[in-house]
């Protein structure tokens, strides 16, 4: 993968090249954007060009050479990448980054290590790597990879020059869908608008059939009754199907958190920017429903739900509980 290969990013392209043209190269980067929009892509064609022993003309690797046949392959012994080991990554990993950092590059100008989930790195991890961002040792590129919006320690951020990644236009991501993975088009543009132009995060939930659980589960509780004596079966039941999604199932209460923010968005006639194309007939149902100052005592429920998830509690019991609470709360913003 080369730079011109990458889709979009075209302010973080232009910065990266004027970087290099005017050698003002950075010695660390932060490429900061959401997940599934090319980051780590760019970041490992960028240490193509760097190392490419015949650069092109527009400023990329010519593909051909030794240097871009390895990276190419991942088998470059000065290309690096770290990534959680685990929930997050550990100071050990860091540790052995250093010792490798003292040694010179084997057979390219630059060593490129790409630190990837930088939000997951564990503090005593981020202090250990502060001093090598301040100060590398020469020929050692650094580029760091984060979610946006996410908790990445200041003293990390303020050591490295910021490469902003976004999301791609929808329209474009959705044709993508479209064409090479055959995802039918009302689909591709539901997944396009709710991941914020991600192709990376729309194949994931595509894989998952992520829409069509959030379907099930939005057509199954619009109608429940909490009083309703074959309601509790029906929720037990699809808390086991929910909970069978496993490491997705956060994934599914953020799909649902942009259901209920739609509901909203529908009441109040901003029909426009509304992103579940596949959930339009049942808006009406569920604003008539579920209308009412309710959307933030559900959103509340479904962020102590991820929380709940994320200290291992059981996804069943979880989900269980979520249901109730949510057609409790239903019923309380509808009286």
């Amino acid at each position: 993968m080369f730079i011109n290969d990458v889709i979009g990013q075209d302010k973080a392209k232009r910065l990266l090249r004027q970087a290099t043209a005017h050698q003002r190269l950075s010695h660390a980067y932060l490429f900061r954007g959401p997940s599934g929009v090319g980051r780590k892509t760019l970041a490992r064609a960028f240490g193509v060009y760097l190392n490419c022993l015949a650069p092109t003309p527009d400023q990329d690797g010519c593909g051909q050479c030794r240097s871009c046949r390895k990276f190419a392959s991942s088998n470059h012994p000065d290309l690096l990448t770290i990534e959680p080991d685990g929930a997050g990554i550990k100071i050990n990993q860091i540790r052995e980054l250093k010792h490798q950092l003292g040694f010179p590059p084997f057979e390219s100008t630059w060593r490129v290590v790409l630190i990837t989930d930088v939000n997951t790195m564990r503090r005593e991890a981020a202090n250990s790597l502060l001093k090598t961002l301040e100060e590398p040792p020469p020929h050692n590129l650094l580029i760091l990879i984060g979610d946006e919006g996410s908790t990445i320690l200041p003293t990390i951020t303020s050591r490295c020059q910021i490469i902003p990644c976004r999301g791609l236009p929808q329209q474009l991501v959705a044709e993508k869908l479209r064409r090479e993975d055959n995802i039918p088009p009302e689909m591709a543009a539901t997944l396009a608008a709710i991941t914020g132009g991600s192709p990376g995060q729309a194949r994931i939930m595509a894989a998952g059939g992520l829409l069509g659980v959030r379907r099930n589960l939005i057509t199954t509780l619009l109608p429940l009754k909490t009083e309703h004596p074959e309601t509790p079966g029906i929720i037990f039941e699809l808390a086991e199907r929910c909970a069978a999604l496993k490491d997705d199932l956060p994934d599914l209460l953020d799909l649902v958190k942009i259901w209920f923010h739609e509901l909203d968005l529908a009441a109040k006639g901003v029909g426009d920017r509304l992103l579940s194309h596949d959930l339009l007939d049942q808006m009406e149902a569920g604003c008539h429903r579920w209308i009412g100052h309710g959307y933030p005592a559900r959103l509340r429920l479904l962020e102590e739900a991820k929380k709940q998830l994320a200290r291992n509690c059981n996804r069943a019991l979880v989900c269980e509980v979520l249901f109730f609470n949510l057609l409790d709360e239903t019923g309380r913003s509808a009286s």
